[in-house]
């Protein structure tokens, strides 16, 4: 025998909407339909402002992020380094927190530049492997992924959703809590009725 969704309180979206107050049932009352109206009005106006904004978020935040891409790649290229020695002193005699090692690799004007690089496995004198430089011969990290690119524009997106929806909720929260306290006063002003009528089931 198949059950009726009365008791278990229907679909999902059936219980968020009568939780919301938004569906439609004949013995509500003014103040439920002003809830209703006012909750609409607030949806439509998300609706209508978040998807602007998250687009025009999105779009700024990719076109910063091409235009960083389109810089770390012109000014970073890729040399060959070449280790001379392991092992990381500092000038005060203290050992690094993680090992280091001594390296040069060809600097900006053709001339050998030599510092000091994180080490990796099997780092041994007279290994190589492949670096980031900027212009000057600098170490530095590879150029910004367009991957970034693409999630940062998403994270904008959706940080401009949410910051639209919060202060709507906190209105229809508002608006709820005093719809609540008219409903309350409403109930004890009928059983008032109810109990100079002489008929209150309550007594």
């Amino acid at each position: 025998m198949r059950r009726s969704g009365i008791g278990r309180g229907g679909t999902p979206l059936a219980r968020v909407r009568r939780r919301c107050g938004m569906e439609h049932n004949e013995l509500r009352r003014r103040v439920d339909r002003v809830q209703r109206l006012v909750a609409l009005g607030l949806l439509l106006l998300l609706l209508g402002v978040a998807p602007p904004l998250a687009a025009w978020t999105a779009s700024w935040s990719y076109a910063a992020g091409t235009r960083a891409e389109n810089a770390e790649q012109a000014n970073r290229h890729q040399v060959v380094a070449t280790v001379t020695s392991t092992g990381g002193i500092g000038s005060s005699g203290d050992r690094y927190i993680h090992e280091t090692v001594q390296a040069s690799w060809p600097g900006a004007d053709g001339k050998p530049r030599v510092g000091t690089l994180p080490t990796w496995k099997n780092a041994k004198v007279g290994a190589h492997r492949t670096i980031w430089v900027d212009r000057q011969g600098e170490p530095t990290v590879r150029p910004r992924p367009h991957s970034r690119t693409v999630t940062d524009a998403a994270y904008a997106a959706g940080a401009t959703v949410l910051g639209c929806a919060l202060p709507i909720l906190i209105v229809y929260g508002l608006v709820r809590r005093r719809c609540d306290r008219h409903r309350d006063e409403l109930w004890e002003a009928d059983w008032a009725r109810m109990d100079a009528a002489g008929h209150n089931p309550r007594s």
